[in-house]
């Protein structure tokens, strides 16, 4: 039996991922900060799933996360989807802080473990759940923007090192657009699909061992235009 772990699986994208991996008869391990949310889960499915509760911004990820491994006796696929994206307006310091300790530290902590395990062990995939947002600078949320952009260029880093390292070590960056989470904030939202529908592409992406997925498929066309488009017009909007 196959084993995942899901940092970030108590509610939205990470939650209707370990569902999906329940019903494929996975054993799947999910943290989260409410305990409530994971006991409900764990009731549920006694048998397939394993809980950890930590706030990954604080000390006890590699602790929590190694002994999460040890429950399901193993790991093969890692995703990281904890995550944090509130507009800062007015440029407030405990939001672009959240921002960091969620988004980079924790992520970067619990990635680079990850990594290590799956070199040693010869083989192994991380998801990582970045953002659209990591292409460019964003004057509403300039927090989130950059962190996501050093989740997705570490993940093409560490695709590099483990093709260098010859280890069947495979990365996966996913990009949504917006998703009906509760992360997804202000007006405007184009092309917003639903949890299960992204979810069902993200699943597709991991099986398939893409090394970059932009959700849903239609986003990678704006990927393209953001990459794109001159500072001078990128200004008026950004």
């Amino acid at each position: 039996m196959k084993k995942v772990i899901i940092i970030g699986a108590t509610s939205g994208i990470g939650k209707e991922l370990a569902s999906q991996y329940i019903q494929r008869g996975w054993k799947v391990g999910i943290t989260g900060r409410r305990k409530e949310l994971l006991d409900e889960r764990k009731k549920q499915e006694p048998e397939k799933v394993y809980t950890a509760c930590f706030d990954v911004q604080g000390d006890e990820n590699i602790p929590r996360v190694k002994d999460l491994i040890q429950e399901l006796n193993g790991m093969d696929l890692f995703i990281y989807n904890a995550g944090v994206g509130d507009v800062s307006s007015q440029l407030d310091w405990e939001i672009e802080k959240r921002t960091y300790q969620t988004n980079v530290k924790g992520f970067i902590e619990l990635v680079h473990f990850a990594f290590n395990y799956f070199i040693e062990k010869g083989e192994g995939q991380i998801v990582v759940i970045s953002s659209i947002a990591s292409i460019r600078g964003n004057s509403f949320a300039p927090a989130y923007s950059a962190s996501k952009a050093f989740a997705s260029n570490y993940c093409e880093g560490l695709s590099l090192k483990a093709k260098r390292l010859k280890k069947k070590v495979v990365i996966t960056d996913v990009q949504p657009g917006f998703v009906a989470t509760a992360m997804a904030k202000g007006k405007g939202r184009i092309w917003e699909a639903p949890v299960a529908k992204a979810v069902n592409q993200i699943i597709k992406a991991i099986s398939q061992k893409k090394r970059l997925v932009y959700i849903t498929r239609r986003w990678a066309l704006v990927a393209w235009i953001m990459k794109w488009v001159p500072w001078f017009v990128y200004k008026r909007i950004g």
